[in-house]
């Protein structure tokens, strides 16, 4: 099944040879970048949850395609490359990768939008999106706490192995390319189709 109408995500794992040293001092290493990802949304500090989804330009993004049924190509080119930065970043905390996240696209984490047509998409869902979206974000949380559970096994087999299991690898890219996906259906808007509730 094709998700050419999905944000579809890729990320290259490291499964062997993993730095023992950054694994273990991940979640301090990973600050600085956290800090300049959080620098697009000041009020994300308070919130507390996966990824902090910062400063994604939402809002502009649904009024336009409401009023006018077109979707900016500038709030189209920022957001992707933000959702791009956040994934890079969690790549990297959850242990995907020992490569510090790029302020610049890399080769390691790809995240692709798919075409944007404004006037294909329907131009009064952007008001309704989040709300059908709610079953997606309970099977999404639930994806989530397998995807901590996950990476505090891979945290363990890095530390003492120096491998990342690649079951790991397989349970935590779906649930970032999972959450990637509900993103740009119910709030970056660049798809009518409603994404699939599998990893």
């Amino acid at each position: 099944m094709g998700m050419s109408n999905q944000i579809e995500t890729q990320v290259d794992v490291s499964l062997t040879e993993r730095n023992r040293v950054t694994a273990f001092f991940r979640i301090i290493l990973v600050v600085p970048a956290f800090i300049f990802l959080a620098s697009f949304a000041p009020n994300s500090f308070s919130e507390d949850n996966f990824g902090i989804f910062a400063g994604l330009l939402a809002l502009p993004a649904a009024l336009a395609i409401v009023v006018r049924q077109v979707y900016p190509s500038y709030v189209l080119a920022f957001n992707e490359a933000l959702l791009s930065l956040q994934t890079r970043l969690d790549a990297y905390l959850l242990l995907l990768t020992d490569e510090y996240p790029s302020i610049e696209e890399n080769d390691v984490v790809s995240v692709t939008f798919p075409e944007v047509d404004a006037q294909q998409l329907n131009r009064w869902l952007p008001l309704i999106k989040w709300l059908l979206a709610l079953p997606l974000y309970l099977v999404g949380i639930v994806y989530v706490i397998y995807a901590a559970i996950l990476t505090l096994i891979g945290w363990f087999s890095i530390l003492f192995t120096g491998n990342y299991p690649e079951f790991c690898a397989e349970g935590v890219v779906g649930t970032i390319a999972y959450w990637n996906r509900v993103l740009g259906y119910a709030f970056l808007l660049v798809t009518d189709e409603y994404p699939t509730f599998s990893l």
